[in-house]
Formats: C-alpha cells, sequence, structure tokens
C-alpha cells in the first residue's frame, strides 16, 4: 500500500482550503504542507496498525500483521490451520465470546525470551501475534492431555518390583 498517495491527497486538500483565505493564510499553509508527510505517515501507521489489531483480535488465532518496507506498508493475513491433528479429530478452536483485548505482563527470563522472539521471526510474525497463538494452541484439550502427560512421566516408574 502506498502512503504517499495518501499524504499527497491530504496536502493537496489543505493547500486547497487556504486558496480562499488571504496571502498570509496561504503562506502558513504551503509552510504545513511542507512538513506535514512524515507526521501524516505516523498517523496513517498508528491507525492501520490498530486496524490491524482489531481484525487480528477477531481473526485469533488468525492474525493480520503490517510490515513496513522501505515506504510501503504490506498486510500479511496469516489464517488459523484447519488441518486435522494426527487422529484426524478436528483441532479444537478458541472460543472468543469477548470481543475486547486485555493487556497482560509477562516475565520470561531471557533465554526464553529469545527463543520466542526466534520463533516469531522464523514464522514471520509479530512476538503478540506467535505468543497469542501459542497460548491458544496450549489451550486446546487434547494438547493440554498430552502436555499433562510428558510431564508426569519425566522420573515416574510404572510396573512391578521385587
Amino acid at each position: 500500500m502506498d502512503l504517499g498517495q495518501h499524504v499527497n491527497d491530504l496536502q493537496r486538500q489543505l493547500l486547497e482550503s487556504a486558496e480562499h483565505g488571504t496571502d498570509e493564510t496561504r503562506a502558513v499553509a504551503e509552510r504545513l504542507v511542507a512538513g506535514l508527510d512524515s507526521a501524516a505517515r505516523l498517523v496513517l501507521l498508528d491507525v492501520l496498525s490498530a486496524a490491524a489489531g482489531e481484525i487480528t483480535r477477531d481473526l485469533a488465532p488468525g492474525s493480520v500483521d503490517l510490515r513496513l518496507r522501505g515506504r510501503e506498508v504490506e498486510f500479511v493475513v496469516t489464517q488459523a490451520s484447519t488441518e486435522p491433528d494426527s487422529d484426524d479429530e478436528p483441532a479444537a478452536s478458541v472460543d472468543l465470546d469477548d470481543v475486547s483485548t486485555s493487556r497482560t505482563t509477562l516475565r520470561l527470563p531471557d533465554a526464553l525470551k529469545a527463543k520466542v522472539d526466534e520463533a516469531a521471526v522464523a514464522d514471520g510474525l509479530s512476538v503478540n501475534t506467535w505468543l497469542v497463538r501459542a497460548v491458544a494452541a496450549a489451550l486446546q484439550p487434547k494438547q493440554r492431555r498430552s502436555a499433562q502427560r510428558t510431564l508426569r512421566t519425566g522420573d515416574s516408574f510404572a510396573g512391578w518390583a521385587r
């Protein structure tokens, strides 16, 4: 998406609205237009980022990420996996009855945070989106049962001994 076109439209509209004013008004408008480019781009990026966040909330565990490459903005849409798991059972999805989002502080050891960062980059996702997906996947009943079994079998033994 080319933000330049939208910034140029905003600059043109500002100059057009000043045409009917005094010479001083036109001069002020021209000075404002000169500095408007970077400020308008930042505001547009904030708006697009907020929109992507709202859409991601509604798509969870899918996501929409906003990427900036040079001066170009890209939307990257990642849909939730609909593939069945290994037992041919459909994957449980997270029920999002509440459409609001919550801010949660998560304290991670530095080594784990570095691994999360690497995993998110490898998947082409933001850390937040990666963590939302990880939490949603952890809440799926089948995965939770297998994780609990794995934790219990670390130092336990089964069978008979004499």
